[in-house]
């Protein structure tokens, strides 16, 4: 829960790295909160529009797409790579793979042009 909350106040940073715990913790939490979120629209019947999104899921999905993108440049700089790589997901099936292959990778040893190694810096 530690790392979602962190992803939530960093949310503005898309500079620096991030760990794959990070990312990933960021990722189970919002996947958690996302389905209580569905469950309660469901239980109050605040399904609205075409694609049967609830009012609830709504706002909760608008309020962590920023830090989601935030995290994953983060994440991406971490292996070095540019945070423009974001625009991979935009490649339908083998664009996604690719991403959650990269999201996968462990982290570039040493400092890279993004800031020091996540791992290695005890604050």
């Amino acid at each position: 829960m530690k790392w979602f909350v962190k992803c939530m106040k960093q949310y503005t940073d898309f500079g620096g790295r991030a760990r794959r715990t990070e990312f990933w913790m960021f990722v189970l939490f919002n996947f958690i909160f996302a389905i209580v979120a569905s469950i309660l629209d469901s239980a109050i019947g605040s399904k609205i529009g075409i694609i049967q999104i609830g009012v609830i899921g709504l706002i909760y999905s608008l309020a962590v797409l920023i830090p989601g993108l935030a995290v994953s440049v983060r994440r991406l700089h971490d292996i070095g790579k540019s945070g423009w790589m974001i625009l991979i997901n935009l490649i339908p099936f083998i664009g996604w793979v690719w991403f959650i292959v990269l999201m996968i990778k462990d982290s570039q040893p040493g400092e890279n042009k993004y800031g020091p190694n996540p791992k290695e810096v005890r604050a």
